[in-house]
């Protein structure tokens, strides 16, 4: 599914114009970004988690050049889905 397909669902079923409801959408996509970026997790209760991992300096290796590098210490965004998702897809609701 991509942002066109959830724009025109959502103004189907509120009876919305698609713009105004791709201005919301963008709009949020928006605000969980930044949020994220000034190191703020949303919380969205019933839906789920975006939050902000960090993953710790490691060693990788470059396997066509023999070589090894130092991937430095970084942040990362994640969704974390609520329980409730969770069974609703298990159940295929």
């Amino acid at each position: 599914m991509t942002k066109a397909d959830i724009v025109a669902k959502i103004s189907e079923a509120k009876g919305v114009e698609k713009a105004e409801v791709q201005t919301v959408v963008e709009a949020f996509m928006q605000e969980v970004k930044n949020a994220l970026e000034e190191g703020n997790n949303v919380y969205l209760r019933g839906f789920g988690s975006f939050i902000i991992k960090h993953r710790a300096e490691k060693t990788g290796r470059n396997i066509s050049k023999k070589t090894t590098i130092k991937i430095p210490a970084h942040n990362i965004p994640a969704f974390k889905p609520s329980k409730v998702f969770v069974e609703a897809v298990k159940e295929g609701k």
